[in-house]
């Protein structure tokens, strides 16, 4: 997805600095005996683990951090984890319950950056010979359909910047991805593409084209691409906590889904605002650096793309980022030495910038602020911490006379078949059990009191839920996948022998309605009979 609002956030952000600057609010060096400057990088490399300091030691300032927290918690924002890094320090370090310190997270399109970074490593060992190297030539072995001239000229460039040419449906959602996704062998699916136009023109910003970056890597190195990440990239910069799923054939997914540790995050902004190297070593080469973060397609509304990075391009400062869906974001600053990373369940991230540019006072150090950094610290851990339990209503009429029974859905987007709702009225929880395509189910475990009960999700990561009655015949069940992004609000309307679903995700498909009837109504057996005589 294009992540607009983690764009609009990184242009308020450095637009708002820029005022302040010009009025005074934030310090300039000058000349004369003062402190040395902060902006300054780290003496270490955070290898083994970031170190941490006061914001006031980096020039930033406590209290205007706490009221970022106060506006999150005011307003509800759905964000899962908040880390501020100033000249190598980490000055915050917040996670937002149900999220947790530790955790991996699906970082989504910021994998693009991760895999931009590989194909620069694998043409600095030779495994590559350039960027102009056409697609085709990397895929000998495989036949390709709807090949033409264009085809032909397409060039590992043309993906890098998101102008391959192919035919491609990313409005309103990645339709081509979920199409490459449902076929046998994807880098077979995203060649197979035919052509809409000339490579190298128009920019459609298209997952199948950094999935052949992943298919390219394995053709040229002889490692999938989390192998070959592991050897030169992660191993060098201290990361060994990672998920990166793969295709049926063992490609990992270049576009997506990588999961990782938000400080982990980190550590790929920081080799990029030091040029590409690490403690001593070249681990991206400078030029690739460059070449990645600098305009190469000119796009609308001051929005420009580099090698899989974003980059804008005004008359403010200059940064980049890697965005993903529901505000996973790496941004880096240059010029103030800062690296925030985000992750979330689908937030705006302009809500928290005023802050944190409030924060930025001067590039030397700040008086200590002992009073403000405390507060901080609680805010930071009250961020933590589950609500406490609320009542828990008396179940309605409907909950006894809809517990444990099964509604067949009609067909849907979603490919939901079915669904049943159990209660526990002693422990106030419920049982939302959901069928799936292949008949499979899916458990939710949901807490009536307000608080998240936790099931296991993909990947083995939890899944939290909670849900109440709204009235009498409405139930809705919150279900966060917190770690793979996803938030659903499942409302369920009964009457008689119906129901209606209204599944509710910000972070990917919107709203989708359907309707279902109880197993074994007389309406439910009278559908079936339909769509097995269609």
């Amino acid at each position: 997805m294009r992540g607009n609002g983690s764009s609009k956030f990184i242009e308020l952000l450095v637009y708002l600095l820029v005022l302040l600057v010009a009025s005074g609010c934030v310090e300039t060096p000058d000349s004369g005996n003062e402190p040395a400057s902060v902006n300054e990088s780290a003496t270490y490399w955070p290898t083994e683990g970031w170190r941490t300091s006061t914001p006031e030691q980096q020039g930033m300032d406590s209290e205007e951090l706490v009221g970022a927290f106060d506006y999150i918690r005011k307003e509800d924002v759905n964000i899962h984890s908040l880390l501020i890094i100033r000249n190598g320090y980490v000055v915050t370090d917040a996670y937002f319950y149900p999220f947790s310190n530790g955790s991996v997270h699906d970082v989504a399109s910021v994998t693009k950056s991760f895999t931009g970074t590989l194909i620069g490593i694998a043409i600095s060992e030779g495994y590559i010979v350039g960027v102009d190297q056409p697609v085709l030539d990397f895929f000998p072995n495989r036949t390709v359909a709807n090949v033409d001239a264009n085809k032909k000229a397409m060039t590992l460039e043309d993906l890098l910047t998101m102008r391959s040419g192919l035919e491609c449906v990313n409005e309103p959602y990645e339709v081509t991805t979920e199409q490459m996704e449902d076929s046998p062998d994807w880098i077979q699916f995203a060649l197979d593409l035919p052509m809409a136009e000339e490579p190298g023109i128009r920019f459609v910003y298209c997952s199948s084209n950094s999935h052949l970056l992943s298919g390219i890597i394995s053709e040229t190195t002889g490692m999938n691409e989390s192998d070959y990440a592991q050897e030169r990239l992660f191993e060098p910069l201290g990361i060994t906590e990672f998920i990166w799923p793969s295709d049926p054939q063992g490609n990992n997914r270049g576009w997506g889904d990588l999961h990782m540790t938000p400080h982990d995050m980190a550590k790929l902004g920081y080799l990029y605002l030091n040029n590409g190297e690490w403690d001593g070593k070249q681990i991206v080469p400078a030029e690739w650096v460059s070449e990645s973060t600098r305009e190469q397609v000119s796009l609308e509304e001051d929005e420009r793309y580099g090698y899989q990075w974003w980059v804008p391009d005004d008359n403010l400062p200059e940064r980049y980022d890697a965005r993903g869906r529901g505000t996973q974001l790496i941004t880096v600053v240059p010029e103030e030495n800062l690296i925030v990373v985000t992750t979330g369940g689908g937030f705006n991230a302009d809500e928290t910038a005023p802050f944190l540019v409030a924060a930025l006072k001067s590039d030397r150090p700040l008086p200590e602020n002992p009073a403000a950094y405390g507060r901080l610290q609680e805010e930071i851990n009250a961020a933590a911490e589950p609500p406490e339990p609320g009542p828990v209503r008396p179940l309605p009429e409907t909950a006894k006379e809809i517990e444990g029974k099964t509604y067949v859905l009609d067909s849907n987007p979603l490919d939901l078949q079915s669904l049943s709702l159990t209660f526990d009225e002693e422990k106030g929880e419920a049982l939302f059990t959901v069928g799936v395509a292949e008949n499979q189910t899916l458990e939710y475990l949901l807490g009536l009191d307000n608080v998240y009960r936790f099931s296991p999700g993909e990947y083995g990561l939890p899944v939290a839920g909670k849900g109440s009655w709204e009235s009498d015949n409405v139930f809705v069940a919150y279900i966060d996948e917190v770690a793979n992004i996803n938030h659903y609000k499942v409302t369920a309307t009964y009457q008689d022998d119906q129901v209606t679903i209204l599944v509710q995700d910000p972070t990917w498909f919107g709203d989708v309605e359907f309707g279902g009837r109880l197993e074994g109504s007389s309406e439910q057996e009278a559908a079936a009979r339909n769509n097995t005589s269609s």
